[in-house]
């Protein structure tokens, strides 16, 4: 199936005519990943001494668990690990396909001090300048579908809801729109 983050190449695509919508586009998609993530209950953030270490264990368990489900369902579309001994800060990779290519980018992000309380802001450098739907640095905009959804769910959302509920509908959405507008390149079978 085309789009989607963890879209894969090798399956059976619609006509060009009429292309399938991206698994991140079907309404009832979030209700399912919520179903699936687990929810988070410490509230605390970098600041919070042991009950951050806390919140970094649900945390990572979170993740791991979006990780798996992903790779369950064949449709893995990001790396991402903390680099810092306090886990404020990470980094990895996120990839999507469009029309059988893979555009793959490095994302970073830090979670803000006053975390779980502000989403942590996700960053694609490579991104930057080419969509309005992107801030100054890289950040992903956010603030219109996402953040409302975080807000009403601190402190039960996490780093894996940001990623499966933020990032992942934004690279469905934004990355076809980069190609058709032709500012991101397609060459070979990977673009980055």
């Amino acid at each position: 199936m085309d789009g989607g983050p963890g879209g894969k190449a090798g399956r059976a695509e619609a006509p060009a005519s009429e292309p399938m919508p991206p698994v991140w586009a079907s309404t009832d998609h979030a209700p399912h990943v919520l179903e699936e993530i687990p929810m988070l209950h410490t509230r605390a953030g970098p600041r919070d001494g042991n009950q951050w270490i806390s919140r970094v264990k649900e945390e990572m368990q979170a993740v791991i668990a979006l990780v798996r489900i992903n790779k369950e369902k064949d449709n893995d579309w990001f790396q991402i690990n903390p680099v810092n001994k306090l886990c404020t800060r990470w980094e990895g990779k996120c990839w999507t396909y469009h029309q059988g290519v893979r555009f793959e980018f490095t994302i970073h992000f830090d979670v803000p001090a006053s975390y779980p309380a502000t989403c942590p802001d996700l960053i694609i450098p490579h991104l930057d300048g080419k969509t309005a739907k992107i801030y100054r640095g890289g950040r992903i905009c956010l603030d219109l579908h996402f953040q409302p959804l975080w807000a009403r769910n601190v402190p039960k959302f996490g780093i894996a809801h940001a990623l499966a509920l933020g990032l992942g509908p934004w690279l469905s959405l934004e990355i076809p729109s980069l190609v058709s507008a032709g500012l991101l390149p397609v060459t070979g079978t990977t673009a980055r």
